[in-house]
């Protein structure tokens, strides 16, 4: 009986490791395979083991196991187990690809690659394909995590031959992805091979302006390219210009309060902009489409007068096929929350939520994107400690939290904090900001000791590189001249366009002396041919309300082209409001040039590179 039950449990024992390993090959080693058995069986077969080989292999195929089924945790434990020297290179294969798996759960790229470098990968073309494959896809999302663009396109295209079915389809838009959000001076084919090949399609869709020349790139690509991987199965985003290259855009709506109301002066702002871009291209001889205005000011009283919904309908029997606006943020809420919309529409402004319908776009002059791009200047200029004043209230927190996440995220650190609020208060929270007080009471302590007047002048903490700045130009005028009292007046400042007020007044940009600012490029290039007739026309677009005009200008240049941010990521239109992206939940996002005070004049900086 006792013989029996032995021969039974060596029985069990085969059939275990026959589930958990591929055949076996002479140096490389046996390889887990999905097993027949659960985590708990294979940790107790483990303990059983006669040699710590086989141990290892049934922990390999637990923590594999584990992994598999969700639980994360449980497989980094077990892994721990398991000793690499015990393993063959095969299994040493295995076990860092299953690592590097683990690291990207705990979205850590960088971990990932160092278990990704282990000798043992340099034999990784001698393993089955589907440990290629698997290896790969991991290498390749770690290096996409790490920056590592170009890399991480190389490791897909590598792949690409192994791949079947949705695997393959999935891989192929991947490539696209990564190759299409290079910049164009990273896009230059040096090899004829299929990354080559990847390049020179996106470099020809990307330098193409309008949607017909970039539909005509494509096709003279693919009769250069015809056996290309994208020739033969265009990605995508590139099918879906192709669609719209073969849908002009003949009628738009413009949503906008056309009643006297708080914001009668920013909608006649837009409204003004938005036409001057549409009767610039009539006079350049292009065929834009018609353009038909709608009140949205009768949606937001109370009772409404006319709901969304009459709106779209009314819009569609009109033949309209792109909606701009609204502007108010309760009807983008409204629109923001819905599944879907009947029309595309780009609204003017921000909804709270993330991600709205897939016919929503969201444009606006957000303040957390002027935050996001001191937050670039400041690190393009090599500076790594900020100090950061806003004012107290709703607007500061936002971007406040705007610039912290970003700047943080970019391993910033940000050493003080100072939200700006009475004038009155001004003196003393710079001096609490740069610990002034605390080196006036270390030498009112000298002076108590040595019994005698001391000179000395108050030193300032020196571990901050430069000031944030979001303030208006009348608390920018005081907090400048208060930081020069305050023995602070070398620590450089960078601060959004709110402080400037556009307005020419030479006494006041003295007072603002220095301060780095960022701002639209229709405010810093007065000789923009396109700001010269409107400003001939409506003399209030060159002050501060030239940012509505401009948005406006680039409301009407955006419009036939959300398809075409949307298609191709990290590709950008020059505007008059900033230089333009969208980001995945189709908000436009702006990055702008910057200026200087400089003896009561604006100056403009080199730009940041993109």
């Amino acid at each position: 009986m006792i013989a029996c039950l032995r021969l039974f449990t060596a029985l069990c024992l085969a059939a275990l490791l026959a589930a958990c390993a591929s055949s076996p090959s002479s140096s490389l080693g046996e390889l887990p395979r999905t097993p027949d058995a659960s985590i708990e069986q294979l940790l107790e077969k483990a303990a059983q083991s006669k040699t710590p080989e086989q141990a290892a292999l049934f922990r390999l195929s637990a923590a594999d196991l584990a992994y598999r089924q969700g639980n994360a945790g449980q497989s980094a434990q077990i892994l721990q187990q398991v000793p690499m020297e015990q393993l063959k290179p095969g299994q040493q294969v295995f076990a860092s690809t299953l690592a590097a798996e683990l690291a990207m759960v705990r979205n850590q790229p960088k971990a990932a690659l160092t278990a990704l470098s282990h000798p043992s990968l340099q034999r990784l073309g001698e393993l089955p394909v589907e440990q290629q494959v698997r290896t790969g896809t991991v290498h390749a999302r770690a290096l996409e995590a790490d920056g590592q663009t170009l890399a991480a396109a190389r490791e897909r295209i590598f792949i690409a031959p192994m791949l079947e079915g949705e695997a393959a389809g999935k891989n192929h838009e991947a490539i696209w992805t990564l190759i299409a959000s290079l910049p164009t001076d990273q896009l230059q084919p040096t090899t004829t091979d299929d990354l080559g090949g990847w390049m020179s399609l996106a470099l020809a869709v990307k330098t193409a302006g309008t949607l017909e020349q970039q539909q005509a790139a494509i096709d003279a690509w693919r009769a250069q390219n015809p056996k290309h991987p994208a020739a033969l199965q265009l990605p995508l985003p590139l099918t879906k210009l192709k669609e719209l290259a073969s849908q002009p855009l003949s009628k738009i709506a413009v949503l906008l309060p056309q009643a006297d109301g708080p914001l009668a002066a920013v909608s006649k702002a837009l409204r003004e902009g938005f036409m001057a871009a549409h009767y610039q291209a009539q006079q350049a001889g292009q065929k834009p489409p018609a353009i038909v205005f709608y009140d949205s000011s009768i949606m937001t009283t109370v009772p409404p007068r006319m709901s969304l919904d009459e709106f779209y309908r009314k819009a569609q029997a009109d033949g309209v096929q792109l909606v701009v606006g609204p502007l108010e943020k309760p009807l983008v809420k409204q629109l923001s929350a819905r599944p879907q919309l009947p029309i595309t529409t780009l609204a003017l402004n921000y909804s709270e939520g993330e991600q709205g319908p897939a016919q929503l776009f969201q444009f606006g002059l957000a303040a957390e994107d002027e935050a996001r791009e001191v937050s670039r200047r400041a690190r393009a200029d090599g500076l790594h400690r900020a100090a950061i004043m806003v004012p107290k209230g709703e607007w500061g927190d936002r971007v406040l939290r705007a610039f912290s996440q970003d700047w943080q995220a970019n391993g910033g650190s940000i050493v003080a904090t100072e939200r700006v609020d009475q004038p009155v208060q001004l003196a003393q929270q710079i001096a609490d900001m740069f610990q002034l007080r605390q080196s006036e009471g270390r030498a009112k302590t000298l002076q108590s000791t040595v019994g005698s007047q001391v000179a000395a002048q108050p030193s300032r903490r020196q571990d901050i590189e430069f000031i944030f700045l979001a303030a208006t130009p009348q608390q920018a005028q005081q907090i400048k001249p208060t930081l020069n009292f305050q023995y602070a007046g070398d620590v450089p400042v960078y601060a959004t366009s709110h402080v400037f007020s556009a307005s020419g007044d030479v006494n006041q940009y003295n007072d603002m002396n220095g301060v780095r600012f960022c701002e639209t490029p229709w405010l810093l290039d007065a000789n923009d041919p396109l700001r010269k007739q409107v400003t001939a026309q409506w003399p209030q677009a060159g002050g501060s309300l030239g940012r509505l005009y401009a948005m406006g200008v680039d409301a009407y240049r955006l419009a036939p082209r959300l398809g075409q941010l949307k298609a191709l990521p990290d590709s950008r239109i020059e505007g008059q409001s900033g230089s333009l992206g969208m980001t995945q939940n189709q908000r436009v996002v702006r990055q702008l040039p910057w200026a200087q005070f400089v003896n009561g004049q604006v100056q403009r900086l080199p730009d940041t590179p993109h």
